[in-house]
């Protein structure tokens, strides 16, 4: 019988407003153990994503993410809650945290009572507006603009820009519409208090609305951006579960800032 030490941390938690943020787990292991066994833990807890840590080296791990029904490429908020478990737990010597991912090497660090990490930019591209998936959105007013979105986790992609931050927020997908479409939806608009709202709509990838989604602001930040002329933006994903961060384009990059509180830790027996 093994037992692995767990967290659950609550990624782009809103400061001083608990149940806001991503929940996200966080496995420390000391070696990868089958798939089986960590698609199962990710099942189990049923969050967005669950990330299971490896120890590579100095200030340096092997990091993987699950949702309950696949491993992902790419991970941002689950990222973010790693790097605050082994920074807060005294297993970094150094500034930050190096992880080792399907999509290179991602960096966690503190930034004052917060965290920033960088994660590659996702590209897009003008798309066309599908009434279908128009329709299993549940918007009350079309889109001002639509883009394809590069695949990240194996779905397709699609950025549903749209005229303000009512429409983002009134929007009732049909989650089993648009699992049948294959399709996941980065909803956005203007905010009106932040630079720009979202919301994201995953079926396809197993999890039916994320509440902070990191690498949906891989794509938003660069639209947004460009659009605004800004290099440094505030953002809020306004969901069910909102949640808060600030975003800044470098380079090729995108940085990411935001609380990461831990809300539960325990051990995993199996």
């Amino acid at each position: 019988m093994s037992s692995i030490p767990y967290f659950e941390i609550h990624a782009f938690a809103e400061p001083g407003q608990a149940f806001t943020g991503n929940p996200a787990g966080v496995c420390l292991l000391e070696a990868f153990p089958d798939d089986r066994i960590l698609k199962g833990i990710a099942a189990s807890n049923n969050l967005s994503e669950t990330a299971f840590l490896v120890p590579g080296g100095k200030d340096r791990w092997q990091l993987r993410w699950f949702t309950p029904a696949l491993e992902v490429d790419l991970c941002g908020h689950a990222t973010l809650a790693a790097g605050a478990v082994v920074l807060t737990e005294g297993r970094v010597a150094g500034d930050a945290a190096v992880f080792d991912t399907r999509s290179g090497e991602l960096r966690v660090r503190r930034d004052g009572a917060a965290f920033a990490m960088d994660l590659p930019q996702i590209g897009f591209q003008p798309g066309g507006r599908n009434q279908a998936i128009e329709a299993a959105l549940g918007v009350e007013t079309g889109p001002v603009a639509v883009m394809n979105v590069n695949r990240i986790h194996g779905a397709r992609y699609q950025m549903w820009v749209m005229a303000d931050e009512a429409a983002v927020r009134l929007a009732e997908p049909d989650h089993g519409r648009l699992r049948q479409l294959d399709t996941n939806i980065i909803l956005t608009a203007p905010g009106g208090h932040t630079d720009f709202v979202s919301r994201f709509f995953a079926p396809a990838s197993g999890v039916d609305e994320d509440p902070v989604t990191g690498s949906a602001h891989c794509t938003l930040a660069p639209y947004w951006g460009e659009r605004l002329g800004k290099t440094r933006m505030s953002a809020r994903q306004i969901g069910p579960r909102p949640g808060a961060l600030e975003v800044e384009l470098q380079g090729e990059r995108v940085a990411l800032y935001g609380h990461a509180p831990r809300y539960l830790e325990g051990r995993i027996t199996l």
